[in-house]
């Protein structure tokens, strides 16, 4: 390792000595722990050396009690380079505030463009984004992430199918996609209807087609219930048949059910605690000391900052100390049979048709067993169990 690394930033200046002969005070120097570099004799009467800024006072107290002159002629380093840049204050003002400038316009919201949107929603979009503060010249600090944008918009906007938004320095770009209804205007060949599951039939409506089912008549899966085949048996036409056939249909649910449920409540006491992230270390600069509360729940932010149009590492880091309830609720049997009942329909409805109803429930068994509430369930739905079948050649 040199000498002489890490000099700059504690300073260093050139010393020349005087008198008869100089190297015997440069020796000396070196007995005290002086560090010199670079030493070159002028004359017969005259030396020079670097010494380490820290250093001058220990040459100065070497030199005490001899006949030798010394002076100092360069001096170089960060210490003198700050000491000399501090001496021309309206340069350093005006650079420190040319800094503060570029930095505050770079975080800033210069431009929002958005794509693949009709000029209607582009509208709807601009409107609610001046809502939620994503606006020309606003302080980016104080708008929410992109995702947290994104999840508003499409909670604002039931039109857009998905939107994604993009933060490139002080552009905000988003990419929307619009929900369409595509309509079939290709008219698809003949077919059957024929039923989908097993029910009794308690209505019908038929646009197309030959029913053969009634109300009331029960049908197994697979059974035809309008036919797509018109007319006598020597002039038979295919068609596409069309309807809806309503059946009631039953289903079984078997499932467990806890006697106590825990869930937690937040109060709505908060805290903020705000940090600057330098490369990962975060610096508290606002909200120390975490609150004294006995749960919590934590959410944490972080906005970076930009430098023109480049992300640089540092971030302001907020987090959300909300306070936290814990609490634990004894079911009855009868509260937790009815709980059991809601999560079952819940669990069907994702598996049934929108328009599918339910017409009543039915407890087969339900029995107590180590905290829990055992249940069979019994279930009355109507429903469309249409299932269309293609007419093939030879029907």
């Amino acid at each position: 390792m040199k000498i002489t690394q890490g000099v700059f930033f504690t300073g260093y200046t050139t010393v020349k000595v005087k008198g008869k002969f100089p190297e015997f005070f440069f020796n000396r120097c070196s007995e005290k722990g002086i560090m010199l570099w670079d030493i070159k004799k002028i004359d017969e009467y005259t030396c020079q050396a670097n010494i380490k800024l820290e250093d001058v006072s220990l040459l100065k107290q070497t030199r005490r009690n001899t006949d030798y002159k010394i002076s100092f002629e360069k001096r170089m380093g960060l210490p003198f380079w700050l000491s000399s840049l501090l001496s021309k204050k309206p340069l350093v003002i005006g650079f420190l505030l040319g800094c503060m400038m570029i930095f505050l316009l770079s975080n800033m919201v210069w431009s929002i463009q958005i794509d693949g949107v009709t000029p209607e929603i582009e509208h709807k979009i601009e409107k609610n984004l001046d809502k939620y503060g994503v606006q020309f010249g606003a302080w980016k600090f104080n708008i929410d992430t992109p995702s947290m944008m994104q999840q508003k918009l499409l909670t604002d906007i039931p039109e857009l199918l998905w939107i994604g938004i993009t933060e490139n320095g002080t552009t905000y770009h988003l990419q929307g996609i619009e929900k369409t209804i595509v309509e079939e205007n290709i008219e698809k060949g003949a077919q059957h209807l024929i039923a989908s599951k097993k029910g009794v039939i308690v209505d019908m409506f038929v646009e197309a087609g030959v029913p053969l089912v009634k109300v009331n008549d029960f049908v197994e899966e697979g059974d035809m219930l309008v036919s797509g085949l018109i007319g006598q048996e020597d002039k038979e036409e295919a068609v596409r048949a069309k309807g809806e056939i309503i059946a009631e249909t039953w289903y079984k649910s078997q499932l467990s059910i806890p006697l106590s449920v825990n869930y937690n409540v937040l109060t709505g006491e908060k805290k903020n605690q705000y940090a600057i992230n330098i490369a990962g270390f975060e610096v508290p600069i606002w909200g120390f000391g975490d609150p004294d509360y006995k749960k919590i729940h934590t959410e944490t932010y972080n906005k970076p900052f930009y430098l023109f149009k480049w992300e640089i590492p540092l971030s302001l880091t907020t987090k959300k100390l909300w306070e936290k309830e814990e609490f634990e609720k004894a079911r009855t049997k009868d509260e937790a049979v009815q709980a059991g009942i809601e999560q079952a329909k819940k669990e069907l409805r994702e598996k049934l048709h929108e328009d599918a109803e339910f017409i009543s429930e039915k407890v087969l068994h339900s029995k107590k067993e180590n905290g829990t509430v055992k249940l069979i369930l019994y279930f009355k739905v109507q429903e469309n169990i249409v299932k269309t079948q293609p007419i093939t050649q030879g029907d």
